[in-house]
């Protein structure tokens, strides 16, 4: 089955401040030997995504020079779009894009480590026209959530009824990995007109319209790395993986 896409949006534009004491530039964030948005970059191309489009904002320019060696280095085309207005919530960052984007793409961000093959199984699929699929976790006892800090989901008969932090009846967590058409541009535009900045502004308004479905990740690997706890699980991992031939992680933790 040929794959939906070979395009990739990553938001990398936030400051970070829960991780500020070991970086001043929270994508650039060394994890076992390389960035964040590195690993993101490697694991991405590990499931056959080729070309990026990354929207930087805080200290902007020095990770667009970092970003240019690896795209080098891992063998892919990056493109970039600054967002300076940084401060504001993630679904800004994900609209600045609009214009280079008009077919599906993957949405990630630049903090979520995972497992390639959540990529490249969602990529077997076609998001709603309009529309978007997004990678859900229903392993609601995962170890590796921060249940305080995690996106929850509620879903019926695979679409999002609703989606938000402060959720109490939800059935899966939001892993930050959405297989998106354009059609999410303009339901964050609606968003933003209504004051809602944030990316799950746009993905509710989309789920009004039941254009906003969900796919089962069925257990994979996947960790928002936002904070000191988040970072050391994230070390246990990768190290963990290394260890272990054949394991998916150490795939990308080695990734040349």
């Amino acid at each position: 089955m040929t794959p939906c896409t070979d395009t990739c949006l990553i938001i990398a534009a936030g400051m970070g401040t829960r991780m500020a004491h070991r970086s001043d530039s929270k994508p650039l964030l060394e994890v076992e030997g390389y960035a964040l948005i590195e690993r993101v970059i490697m694991t991405a191309s590990n499931a056959g995504l080729t070309r990026f489009v990354v929207v930087t904002g805080h200290h902007g320019e020095r990770l667009q020079i970092f970003l240019r060696e690896v795209a080098i280095t891992v063998g892919v085309n990056i493109q970039f779009v600054q967002n300076d207005d940084w401060t504001r919530a993630n679904g800004l960052s994900v609209y600045s894009a609009h214009m280079q984007l008009n077919k599906p793409f993957f949405l990630l961000m630049s903090d979520h480590l995972f497992d390639p093959k959540i990529v490249r199984v969602m990529n077997q699929n076609t998001p709603p026209e309009g529309g978007l699929l997004l990678g859900v976790d229903r392993n609601l006892n995962n170890p590796l959530i921060d249940l305080d800090d995690v996106t929850k989901v509620h879903s019926e008969h695979g679409h999002i009824r609703h989606i938000g932090k402060q959720l109490t009846q939800y059935d899966a967590y939001d892993t930050g990995i959405f297989l998106c058409t354009p059609g999410l541009f303009g339901a964050l535009k609606s968003s933003m007109e209504q004051g809602d900045d944030s990316l799950s502004g746009g993905v509710y308004r989309l789920a009004e319209k039941n254009l906003a479905h969900v796919h089962d990740i069925e257990g994979r690997f996947w960790l928002d790395v936002d904070d000191e706890t988040a970072f050391h699980k994230a070390t246990a991992v990768l190290q963990a993986a290394s260890n272990t031939p054949g394991n998916v992680v150490a795939e990308t933790a080695t990734a040349t």
